[in-house]
């Protein structure tokens, strides 16, 4: 069985949307980032990214400066890359507006 990647684009709002990668070896889940970016001002900013870059499962949340707070999640990357899916699902709206607020800040 070959290597698997699936990447998609979900948008869910004006101006908000969901990118989403995963790659499957074996049907095992090898890597994977799913995030969540709002255009500012014309440029797509991350605000929250569950990935495993580092070998680990993890999730980064970014306030508008783009600094990073970091957490590891104790998950496989299965299961960190569907709770990351379904996260970013039910509280994009909060990520938004909490992310937005740091920008009024300024």
């Amino acid at each position: 069985m070959m290597a698997r990647d699936v990447e998609f684009v979900v948008i869910l709002d004006d101006g908000v949307r969901k990118r989403h990668c995963h790659k499957t070896e074996k049907g095992k889940v090898v890597f994977f980032a799913v995030q969540l970016e709002v255009r500012v001002k014309g440029e797509w900013k991350t605000v929250i990214r569950y990935d495993c870059s580092h070998r680990f499962s993890h999730v980064d949340k970014y306030d508008a400066e783009g600094n990073k707070a970091k957490t590891t999640l104790d998950l496989g990357f299965e299961s960190a890359l569907t709770f990351g899916d379904w996260d970013i699902n039910e509280n994009w709206l909060k990520y938004k507006q909490e992310f937005l607020e740091g920008l009024k800040n300024d």
